[in-house]
């Protein structure tokens, strides 16, 4: 089930919408305020994001320009009132992936996010995030927030199998496997988890130990 967050400080609207995104088969939260939009968005899972741009708080242009180095994944779709191409470019250059003015038909907004979570879905398998840590599978490249990390092929690869398991406990013989079947002791995989989580620390990612089974990468847990 897709975890959508609705930001719209329309009471009536609103209730509307979560009323029709839930039976649509959405888990939908709602919020009213642009900062408190911007915490959720940072500190929870959220697959999509519909935004309204008048909203206490903060508007919702300076909410996306907030949210954008840190979750440049996350398909946002702008409601608003104003329709001018103006508005329509400043949406889209604020980071919106869409932009439908009000009023509208629900349709045509479910219609429009069903093809903003198809297109996430169709890179996917190659962008992996937890939190604020992001993997590029394909760019073998890792960041923290927006922040590059300094990370070893190996350490990678440690990652990627950590990441790509997401809820599951990784066993010593899967992450060795995933280093091309090299043949590493228990100590040598030891060592490249202890390095990979100290080096992912700043995005508040940690790696769990589970006594005698293996390792689960996990958000906001301290390193064990």
């Amino acid at each position: 089930m897709n975890r959508l967050l609705l930001v719209e400080d329309d009471p009536d609207l609103a209730d509307a919408l979560c009323i029709n995104l839930t039976r649509s088969g959405y888990e939908v939260l709602h919020v009213a305020d642009g900062l408190i939009a911007e915490s959720k968005i940072l500190r929870e899972e959220i697959d999509a994001a519909i935004i309204d741009i008048g909203l206490p708080g903060q508007d919702g242009l300076t909410l996306i320009r907030h949210i954008r180095p840190q979750k440049p994944g996350l398909p946002v779709l702008i409601l608003t009132a104003l329709d001018d191409v103006e508005d329509r470019v400043a949406g889209l250059d604020a980071g919106a992936d869409d932009y439908l003015a009000k009023p509208f038909q629900f349709v045509e907004l479910e219609a429009r996010l069903k093809a903003l979570l198809r297109r996430t879905r169709a890179v996917a398998a190659d962008q992996l995030q937890i939190g604020n840590l992001r993997l590029d599978r394909t760019g073998q490249r890792a960041w923290a927030g927006d922040q590059p990390l300094d990370l070893s092929a190996r350490e990678l690869a440690v990652l990627d199998v950590l990441m790509s398991q997401r809820d599951r406990v990784v066993t010593k013989e899967q992450i060795a496997a995933e280093l091309n079947g090299e043949d590493l002791g228990t100590n040598a995989i030891e060592v490249y988890v202890h390095r990979l989580r100290k080096k992912i620390e700043p995005s508040g990612v940690g790696v769990r130990t589970m006594r005698g089974l293996g390792y689960l990468i996990e958000p906001n847990v301290e390193a064990q």
